[in-house]
């Protein structure tokens, strides 16, 4: 039995269609996505799609962007974008099983684990020329080779969801490869500006008082992700530049990164020519990293406090945002849920065709079936008693029906 084939069919029926000659297969598949992958999600959270999204940490990295489909292609090679592969998450939450605080709301969190920037430091003088400058951070972890906890971490630029989709290559974080920098592709200023947040900042003045401003990117190298790529700051919308001379693909001369592992910035060439003897310095976040405790979900983004020190398991809740239907061969996963993706997508084609009378006529039997699909899952729902203050649940120190079995 092929559903998805029988959904098409009975789309037909509703918009009295029953050839290719109007409306062919591919377009009603194309109607049947739209209205599966973005509107469900947004009109009813069904039971069937809470899911759970787990993944492991990389040490030094402190930020986690939502995951993305891969792009897909529709029958008639029409492109689906990509989009979040869940809804957004929510408690509980784990780390290596140990349950831990999931926050939603920036400044609580904020105020709890403040992202307070080292004092400026001075790293070294100008000579008269763009560089290369080679220096440590005097705060500098240095940690050894190969890693062993505890670890001291600079923390690390940022690129966001936005930023990901921008790059056209669904990696997070974004890796810049040997070919782009043997091909001198822009690979910087691919990522728009407001999507990326960088940690690390080396300035100096000109003999002007003008600013010279380079940070870090928020991109790293392919074969070593400590070494995060220097830029040049610039204008919204694509204004952020590579910096001149580099990287180079021989990554035992790389030049403009910084190693947030051990703090060293190698081959640093500026803009502009450093004055002589003007002072270069650094801004950064430095902070210990550990076992993460606190979580922060914001801007498609996840924020560990403490960045982790090396791989945990983070398990969280989720409703899954569903793939798109690729053609009549795939079924759909939940067969009691057909009547219900046919009259929504029938009812986008009559909206986009004007038929408002067919439109009005079937309006009140798409609803009815949205209710009974939701019907199911607020079944689901509604299994579990709501605990309260004098029935707490299973499993805390007070146990079931209020018998005290902790410590007070």
């Amino acid at each position: 039995m092929n559903i998805l084939s029988d959904i098409i069919t009975y789309i037909r029926r509703i918009i009295k269609s029953p050839s290719n000659t109007v409306i062919n297969d591919n377009l009603i598949i194309d109607y049947i996505n739209r209205f599966w992958i973005m509107d469900v999600d947004a009109r009813i959270q069904t039971f069937d799609f809470k899911t759970k999204y787990q993944f492991l940490t990389v040490p030094g990295f402190d930020r986690y962007n939502m995951p993305l489909y891969d792009i897909q292609i529709e029958p008639g090679a029409q492109t689906i974008s990509s989009y979040p592969v869940y809804q957004g998450f929510m408690n509980p939450c784990y780390v290596d099983g140990i349950q831990v605080n999931l926050h939603t709301v920036k400044n609580e969190f904020t105020n709890v684990f403040p992202s307070i920037v080292q004092r400026t430091l001075i790293v070294e003088k100008g000579n008269g020329t763009a560089g290369p400058y080679t220096f440590t951070i005097p705060i500098s972890p240095n940690n050894q080779t190969p890693l062993n906890v505890p670890l001291n971490y600079i923390l690390r630029g940022h690129v966001d969801l936005s930023g990901v989709i921008a790059t056209k290559d669904n990696n997070d974080p974004p890796i810049v490869t040997d070919a782009e920098i043997l091909s001198l592709d822009n690979f910087i200023q691919d990522v728009p500006v407001m999507y990326v947040f960088p940690a690390v900042y080396i300035t100096a003045n000109n003999l002007d008082g003008s600013s010279i401003v380079v940070s870090d990117s928020g991109q790293f190298l392919q074969n070593n992700l400590n070494y995060g790529l220097l830029m040049e700051i610039g204008k919204a919308p694509n204004g952020n530049l590579p910096l001149t001379n580099g990287p180079s693909p021989n990554y035992s001369t790389t030049q403009n990164t910084i190693n947030y592992f051990n703090g060293k910035v190698q081959n640093l060439y500026f803009p502009t020519a450093i004055p002589e003897g003007v002072d270069i310095n650094v801004q950064c976040y430095f902070i210990q990293s550990g076992f993460p405790r606190n979580i922060l979900f914001s801007n498609n983004t996840l924020t560990f406090r403490s960045p982790p020190d090396k791989q945990y398991l983070v398990e969280l809740d989720a409703y899954l945002t569903p793939a798109a239907f690729l053609s009549t061969s795939q079924a759909v996963p939940f067969g009691y849920m057909s009547e219900y993706i046919a009259r929504g997508a029938a009812r986008k084609i009559l909206s986009d065709t004007g038929d408002v009378e067919q439109f009005q006529f079937y309006e009140q039997l798409f609803r009815e079936q949205e209710m009974l699909v939701w019907k199911r899952s607020q079944r689901q729902f509604t299994a579990t008693r709501t605990q309260t203050l004098y029935s707490l649940g299973a499993n805390t120190k007070f146990g079931s029906n209020n018998n005290y079995s902790g410590t007070r």
